[in-house]
């Protein structure tokens, strides 16, 4: 499905925001993840099925001054 990934166009094969984290390899308890604009909170990604066309968000802290 189409999906736009922190402002970037891409396809992916994952359903839900916890698959799609996994397919682009982010990992770790640090991420804070939103759908369409509404915060997912990270025990609830496994329940949110994505549809073409979604945006989602994806930030994780980075080291740095």
């Amino acid at each position: 499905m189409k999906l736009i990934v922190n402002g970037e166009a891409l396809e992916a094969k994952a359903t839900t925001l916890d698959a799609l984290l996994r397919e682009l390899d982010y990992e770790g308890g640090w991420l804070a993840t939103a759908l369409n604009g509404d915060v997912v909170p990270a025990a609830e990604r496994a329940e949110f099925r994505l549809s073409d066309g979604d945006r989602i968000e994806i930030l994780s802290p980075m080291q740095g001054g």
